[in-house]
């Protein structure tokens, strides 16, 4: 093994563990590590999107394991997302990105810090427990689309909208490791057909990151408490928003 795939794969193992932790994928952290490292653009956002898939398939795994998944919440988001991501995919080869990060982050910022500090509300000291569609699916639309277009998954999205319409932090780390993979998957395919892709990291990088999101995943819910978990998540957007204002500068 070179010492460029050893680094990758050593990066999906350690990010799919970390952003485990709060059900949410790892791309967006682990595309402008890649480029760092001297990976093309066109091969980071397939090659993150699909340790993506691959990570939160093992945290979804430990979750159908544990019998943790609340399917009914979650297919409303993957229906959406599935066929918003290729448009967004599409339209990342059309539209300024840079325009589009800078509202992201805007998004990010605002999100992770109504998470980690908005006390009040209806849901303020008990989170609900009903299994809505519409709001779901409005929200697999926007994660889908964000998706495909920044080649980050759509787990930056999800996790706090969710978190914000009441639900447990928990019960939203899992629904977030449940839909994420079928986004990204379907953003991966339309990057591969528009763009390079390796075999060889993509078999390193997928196993490692699956063990990854199996372990975090294990360790989120055995060892932390929901309001940790909603930390987490809390302070993983907000770092995902430095990281991109980063990149831009």
């Amino acid at each position: 093994m070179d010492f460029m795939t050893l680094a990758i794969t050593l990066l999906s193992f350690s990010l799919s563990f970390l952003f485990a932790l709060g059900g949410v994928g790892s791309a967006l952290a682990l595309i402008p590590m890649l480029t760092w490292l001297g990976v093309p653009f066109s091969l980071a956002r397939p090659t993150a999107l699909f340790v993506n898939t691959v990570s939160m398939l093992g945290a979804t795994y430990s979750n159908i394991k544990a019998r943790r998944l609340d399917y009914r919440l979650g297919l409303p988001i993957i229906a959406s997302s599935i066929v918003l991501a290729p448009v967004g995919a599409w339209c990342g080869n059309l539209l300024p990105t840079q325009y589009v990060l800078f509202v992201f982050i805007l998004f990010l910022l605002f999100s992770g810090l109504m998470i980690l500090f908005f006390k009040g509300g209806k849901y303020a000291n008990q989170y609900r427990e009903d299994r809505p569609v519409l709001g779901p699916l409005l929200v697999g639309v926007l994660s889908g689309f964000l998706s495909g277009l920044l080649g980050v998954g759509g787990g930056g999205v999800i996790a706090p909208l969710m978190l914000l319409q009441g639900f447990n932090p928990k019960r939203v780390a899992t629904i977030t490791a449940f839909a994420v993979p079928f986004s990204s998957f379907s953003a991966f395919l339309t990057y591969v057909m528009l763009g390079d892709f390796s075999w060889k990291i993509l078999l390193f990088a997928g196993v490692a990151a699956w063990v990854g999101g199996y372990l975090g995943t294990i360790v989120m819910h055995r060892k932390m408490r929901s309001a940790t978990v909603k930390k987490i998540l809390g302070v993983v957007l907000l770092l995902l928003a430095a990281r991109l204002i980063l990149t831009l500068v």
